[in-house]
C-alpha cells in the first residue's frame, strides 16, 4: 500500500522523483467555477524555486507549471486538476557514491530496508524536490479560501533568532531569508555563508499565521484542525517538530496564564490572548491560527560522515552535488502551501456537515 495522497474532501496526490523527467500533483475535490490559470500558481513556485540566491542550492530549475486537466476557459471544472513541473537541471552523476553507501540523516537506508531497492539519484521520492508539487497544489487551495490570508517567515537560523520587537511583515519579501527582521537577515547571511563554505549546513525555525479563518472549521477527535495541521507540516521533508500556538511553552504556564480570556464583542467574543493558536477542541475559534516548525540541518554536506555500505561494511561518505545550506529557508512557501491545503479541506468538510 502506498500513501501519496493527503486530504479528505480537497485531496491532492504528488508524483515524480527528484531526477525523473518531471514532478507534479493531481488535485481532486476542488469546487467548480473558480478562476484558475498557470499565472495564479507560478508566483508561489517562484518563491520556492532553487538557485535564486547564494543561500540556496544552485540547481537551476525554472519550475514552470503546466495545467494539464481540470480547467476549461480559465475556470475549474470540478474534475481532477493535473499539474506538471518539468525537471531540467539534474546531475545524476553526482550521486554515484550514494548508490554504494547510505547518507546518514537521509532516507537512503530506511527506503532500502522497506522496498529492497531505491532511487539514489538525489534521494528520488524522498527529495525535497517533491515539495514543489505541494506548492503548486497549495496555490489551487488558496482559491478555495479567498477569505484567508496566509503568511510564513523564518524565525531563526542556526539558533540565531529574530528580535520580536523588530518584526516587520513588509520585510519578509525584501530579503532571501523570508526574514521579518532586517538586522537578523544580515546576520543570517554571514552564518549561512560560513556554513556553505565549510561544507556544512544549518537548521531553521519557520513560523506561520493564517488570518480570516472563521470559527467552526475542524472537527472533534480524529479530524481536529490542529492534528491535521501537525500531520501536514510534519510531512514536509526535514521538519522534525511542530507547535500550535504557544506549543511547548504552554507547559511552563499556569492555567490562568494559559487561558485565552473572552469579553463581549460585536458579533462574537473578543479574545484577550491567543495562547491556543486559534484552535480549541480541534476547531477554529476565529482568532489567527499560529504555528511554528523546526527544520533540521540539511543532511547533504561536504564533510565526511561515518556510514555503512549496502553490504553492511563500514564506510565513509561525503555528499557531492548542489544542496541547500539551510533547507528551512525554502521551506517557507511549502509551510504556507500545506497550511492552505489543510484549511481548504477543512472549509469543505465544514460546509459538507454544517451547510
Amino acid at each position: 500500500m502506498s500513501f501519496n495522497t493527503f486530504g479528505r474532501v480537497f485531496r491532492f496526490s504528488t508524483w515524480g522523483e527528484s531526477h525523473g523527467p518531471a514532478i507534479g500533483a493531481v488535485v481532486d475535490g476542488c469546487p467548480p467555477g473558480l478562476a484558475l490559470g498557470e499565472a495564479d500558481i507560478q508566483p508561489f513556485l517562484d518563491a520556492r524555486r532553487p538557485g535564486t540566491s547564494r543561500f540556496t542550492t544552485q540547481r537551476r530549475e525554472p519550475d514552470e507549471v503546466r495545467i494539464l486537466s481540470g480547467v476549461f476557459e480559465g475556470r475549474t471544472t470540478g474534475t481532477p486538476i493535473s499539474l506538471m513541473i518539468e525537471n531540467v537541471d539534474q546531475r545524476s552523476k553526482d550521486y554515484s557514491d550514494v548508490a554504494k553507501a547510505y547518507r546518514p540523516g537521509h532516507a537512503d537506508y530506511a527506503y532500502d530496508a522497506k522496498y529492497g531497492f531505491r532511487d539514489y539519484r538525489g534521494g528520488g521520492r524522498s527529495s525535497a524536490r517533491e515539495t514543489a508539487s505541494r506548492v503548486a497544489a497549495g496555490a489551487v487551495a488558496r482559491k478555495v479560501i479567498p477569505e484567508v490570508t496566509i503568511t510564513a517567515w523564518v524565525e531563526a537560523v542556526g539558533g540565531d533568532a529574530i528580535d520580536p520587537a523588530r518584526f516587520d511583515a513588509a520585510e519578509i519579501g525584501r530579503n532571501p531569508f523570508f526574514c521579518p527582521d532586517a538586522e537578523a537577515a544580515v546576520r543570517w547571511g554571514r552564518l549561512v555563508d560560513e556554513a556553505r563554505k565549510a561544507g556544512s549546513s544549518l537548521g531553521a525555525i519557520v513560523a506561520a499565521e493564517a488570518t480570516g479563518v472563521p470559527p467552526g472549521w475542524g472537527a472533534p477527535l480524529y479530524a481536529k484542525l490542529d492534528s491535521e495541521l501537525a500531520a501536514a507540516i510534519m510531512s514536509i521533508n526535514a521538519v522534525k517538530g511542530v507547535e500550535i500556538g504557544d506549543g511547548f511553552a504552554a507547559a511552563r504556564l499556569t492555567g490562568e496564564q494559559n487561558a485565552d480570556p473572552m469579553r463581549p464583542g460585536d458579533g462574537g467574543p473578543t479574545f484577550l490572548a491567543n495562547h491556543a493558536g486559534g484552535i480549541a477542541g480541534g476547531i477554529s475559534t476565529g482568532q489567527p491560527i499560529r504555528l511554528r516548525c523546526a527544520f533540521k540541518p540539511t543532511s547533504s554536506i561536504l564533510k565526511p560522515v561515518e556510514t555503512i555500505d549496502r553490504d553492511g561494511a563500514a564506510a565513509e561518505i561525503m555528499t557531492k552535488g548542489r544542496h541547500d545550506p539551510c533547507v528551512g529557508i525554502r521551506g517557507v512557501p511549502v509551510v504556507e502551501a500545506m497550511l492552505a491545503l489543510v484549511l481548504a479541506d477543512q472549509k469543505l468538510l465544514h460546509r459538507a456537515q454544517c451547510g
